[in-house]
């Protein structure tokens, strides 16, 4: 019997509206403070699933990366509310900072990310973790190290990306949490293929989907997710200082225990941003079919495209994605932390 030919899907390039969308819903927060505090704050919000040993996902970019999340903020956070919990990173498939352990343990310096342990996890090898109901895959490989961990917090730089279109805590967890030379790999090429990079569009919002299915399934409910939407590039922070000029304004921060919740409240609150102050990043999102990402984690039963988004600068009152953006219009406006460099 012939194997059965996998297609992707379709539809990553239309934006579902919220009134269209069936099923369940979830519980997202919201601030606008893009602080330390406004961080520690949110985080309370969704900490009470973080037990034991915790990993905290972070891209900790290229070297001299303009727009990452800024150190000032997680360094807080750890002090604060984490101070046993390490940094997890993986080495990177491209030939750049981060290719060796080695050389991601200099970009790590340079960057400032020495107030805590980082863990480069595939730096002594790799594990293979199930992927449930996958289409593309059946595992996934990540770092060994990673499964040492009890919970785990994706702390995300929400942004955009050259490949993915935009980068939430899907990205952040399947790419990020796969190793740097099988995983991404699995993720990223044909094989036999001498273009790295040819599996683009629908079936790469869903093999990397497939990969992050695999890691939080690992740690099951000890999973919170927090977003930071700032200094968002349509580049990804991979792309450190060669990374296209911030022209999206600044928006603020959502958590949720629902990973799809998360980023779809991200994409609703770019969305509901003045034509002139999103234009840049939707055409991101919508010509590399990046929207298939929220789609086929919702296929994936990964969690909810309904919420209630929760303002918790005004005593946890139920707001729309419009409300939280009122307000905010033109371009992008350099705040306090883009002086501080480490």
């Amino acid at each position: 019997m012939a194997d059965k030919v996998i297609k992707p899907g379709t539809g990553g390039d239309q934006y579902i509206p919220f009134d269209k969308r069936t099923g369940d819903s979830s519980v997202v927060y919201f601030t606008r403070d893009l602080s330390p505090e406004g961080l520690i704050r949110i985080f309370d919000k969704v900490s009470q699933v973080l037990e034991g040993k915790v990993a905290v996902k972070l891209h900790t970019g290229e070297k001299n990366g303009p727009n990452i999340i800024p150190r000032t903020f997680v360094r807080e956070l750890f002090e604060k509310r984490l101070p046993d919990a390490t940094i997890i990173e993986t080495n990177t498939y491209y030939e750049g900072d981060r290719y060796t352990t080695e050389q991601h343990k200099e970009t790590l310096k340079v960057n400032g990310w020495t107030f805590a342990p980082v863990d480069i996890t595939d730096a002594e090898g790799t594990a293979m973790l199930p992927v449930e109901g996958g289409k593309w895959f059946k595992e996934m490989s990540v770092g060994k190290s990673m499964l040492d961990y009890d919970s785990m917090l994706a702390l995300t730089h929400f942004k955009g990306h050259v490949q993915g279109g935009f980068g939430g805590s899907n990205k952040n967890i399947g790419i990020g949490c796969a190793d740097g030379r099988i995983g991404k790999a699995m993720i990223h090429t044909t094989p036999g293929q001498s273009d790295m990079w040819d599996i683009k569009t629908e079936e790469l919002m869903e093999r990397i989907a497939e990969s992050t299915k695999a890691t939080i399934s690992f740690f099951g409910k000890n999973v919170a997710y927090i977003n930071v939407m700032r200094n968002m590039s349509v580049s990804c922070d991979c792309e450190g200082v060669a990374a296209q000029p911030v022209v999206t304004p600044d928006v603020g921060i959502v958590a949720s225990l629902d990973i799809l919740a998360a980023d779809q409240a991200c994409i609703d609150l770019v969305y509901a941003l003045p034509e002139e102050s999103h234009a840049d990043l939707i055409e991101r999102m919508e010509t590399r079919h990046g929207l298939r990402q929220l789609t086929y984690m919702k296929e994936l039963n990964m969690g909810n495209d309904k919420y209630t988004l929760i303002d918790i600068d005004h005593d946890d009152r139920e707001i729309t994605a419009a409300q939280a953006v009122e307000g905010i219009s033109g371009g992008w406006i350099p705040d306090a932390y883009n002086r501080i460099r480490k």
